[in-house]
């Protein structure tokens, strides 16, 4: 019989594709901000650093709370706190409310994961991996819509809050929708719900550990590779538009283009990645290849800046970037400590939240000065994030005993 959590899922991939409008929306509509709050890109990227603390102040406390009253609140309750994120940013007077504001975003953010990522696997025990995957894949398509949504704006000249309205319009819409939706029993297992789903057959041989992983080598690599690979593409996100509007001489209309190109990327990536990871390539390794890929992409930019390379750079670094290297890096980092998974993903995270407040503030500095140089910035933390990746690979031979891949 079909999956009767089939609907449930195409709202909760929904919330997922506002979000990835959400991740952007403030960097977007940067030059029109600026002037409502009267401040420059700096102050921007401050009020853009809010979301990351709002994600990390409600990290542990929302997925403590999503165990023990269910994932339906959570998810409806994420998809108010972003309306009220978007709202509120278009109606503060100053600086100081909308930061507010965006640590209300964060805390969405949070909150959607609480309820959202367990549902998932709740509602397709025997395709977690696809089904979580696909919240990347919604992520990415709303990174596309957004600047064709933004070229228009521009192109005719209207209110630029009518970006923030597109977005509360499907949340609210969608908010109503999973009100009425099924989602599974939270503490039982789903499994024999689901008789005639697809499974997902592994296909390769796994590593085995043959001594105890060393937390103070491998351990502080992968909290800083938490760090590394999320600032990559975040820095990214929040910059490419500006750097490709004041450094490369692009149009505003453009240059928004570019994160379009980047979504495209990042959309390929997961699909090709998730392909190679499954039968041919250790995640290990691309821990490793796609750091090293997305430095020499930022160097080239930073060098030779065109729009040509403007829009080839959205799309390799989507793919190198944002395609997926935080969830393989914290697959491998399962592998290492198969024992404490659960502390393993909070630590991991946190180092990436870590990120998503500090890079706006850093970035926000070096914009007063100049925009080239948060490109070289992210250059540079990208090799920071391919050296640890050989670290890990050294001692992933070391300890691990791995077996012959099976292809298929």
């Amino acid at each position: 019989m079909k999956n009767k959590y089939i609907p449930t899922s195409i709202c909760l991939y929904m919330n997922y594709f506002v979000h990835g409008m959400g991740a952007i929306i403030l960097a977007q509509n940067m030059d029109y901000l600026a002037n409502q709050l009267n401040t420059d890109s700096a102050g921007i990227a401050y009020v853009i650093s809010g979301l990351g603390i709002g994600r990390l102040i409600v990290l542990f406390v929302m997925g403590a709370l999503s165990d023990k009253f269910g994932r339906k609140p959570f998810v409806f309750l994420g998809g108010l706190f972003y309306i009220g994120f978007l709202l509120g940013i278009l109606i503060s007077p100053n600086l100081e409310v909308a930061f507010i504001f965006a640590v209300l975003g964060g805390i969405a953010n949070s909150t959607l994961d609480a309820g959202t990522y367990p549902a998932l696997m709740e509602s397709f025990p025997k395709a977690t991996g696809t089904a979580s995957i696909l919240t990347k894949a919604a992520i990415a398509g709303g990174q596309f819509v957004l600047p064709i949504v933004m070229t228009m704006i521009i192109a005719s000249k209207a209110y630029y809050g009518w970006s923030f309205l597109f977005c509360v319009a499907i949340l609210a819409l969608n908010a109503l929708a999973v009100l009425k939706m099924p989602f599974p029993n939270h503490k039982q297992p789903a499994a024999e719900e689901i008789a005639d789903e697809s499974i997902e057959k592994d296909t390769k041989p796994l590593p085995k550990l043959k001594q105890k992983a060393n937390f103070w080598i491998e351990g502080i690599c992968f909290i800083i590779i938490g760090y590394t690979s999320t600032a990559t593409f975040y820095l990214v996100s929040i910059w490419l538009p500006k750097f490709s509007e004041s450094v490369a001489m692009m149009s505003p209309s453009a240059s928004a283009q570019t994160i379009s190109y980047y979504a495209i990327g990042t959309l390929t990536s997961v699909i090709l990645t998730s392909i190679l990871v499954k039968s041919w390539i250790r995640p290990v390794y691309v821990v490793f290849v796609y750091p090293c890929l997305s430095a020499i992409m930022l160097f080239v930019l930073f060098l030779f800046p065109s729009p040509m390379l403007c829009m080839a750079g959205g799309f390799i670094l989507g793919f190198t970037a944002a395609g997926g290297v935080l969830q393989l890096a914290l697959t491998t980092m399962s592998e290492f400590y198969p024992e404490g998974k659960g502390k393993v993903l909070g630590i991991f995270f946190t180092s990436s939240s870590l990120a998503t407040f500090s890079i706006p503030v850093i970035t926000g500095i070096i914009s007063k000065t100049s925009i080239a140089n948060i490109i070289l910035l992210d250059a540079f933390i990208a090799v920071l994030g391919s050296v640890l990746a050989l670290v890990i690979i050294a001692r992933y031979h070391k300890i691990f005993e791995i077996p012959n891949r099976k292809l298929s």
